[in-house]
């Protein structure tokens, strides 16, 4: 397991942008897909995107995809052991609390379940 502690969240008019992070430990980052889940108030944890740990590649959650598409990017950096969620024209159904999380090897998984790492959220409000 690696631990995680994700951070940039804040409060922003709709319309507005932020940057989140999530900072791993650990030496085998690389070996790790990472994902970004989100939970409204009141509603279940939902997948939004991953990015591989072999090629990189990313993945957006279909539930998701067309609230978020061209909206949000997922990328990493595995010298930082960092991985990035970039969220612009932001809509007050972003509002959620934002977690990152990772999972040893995994090809591919919307599931929370298939994800053994955790970091504490961070909460984003959008206002109107």
């Amino acid at each position: 397991q690696v631990r995680l502690v994700e951070s940039g969240g804040g409060l922003v008019q709709a319309g507005g942008s932020l940057n989140l992070s999530c900072a791993a430990s650990g030496r085998t980052f690389s070996s790790y897909t990472m994902g970004w889940f989100r939970q409204a108030p009141g509603k279940e944890r939902e997948f939004v995107a991953h990015v591989r740990w072999t090629s990189g590649g990313t993945y957006y959650a279909d539930s998701v995809k067309d609230s978020v598409k061209g909206r949000f990017t997922i990328s990493r950096d595995n010298a930082k052991k960092t991985v990035y969620l970039q969220m612009n024209n932001l809509k007050p159904e972003d509002t959620a609390v934002y977690y990152c999380a990772a999972a040893f090897r995994l090809h591919t998984s919307t599931s929370e379940y298939a994800y053994d790492s955790w970091g504490r959220g961070t909460q984003v409000t959008v206002s109107s």
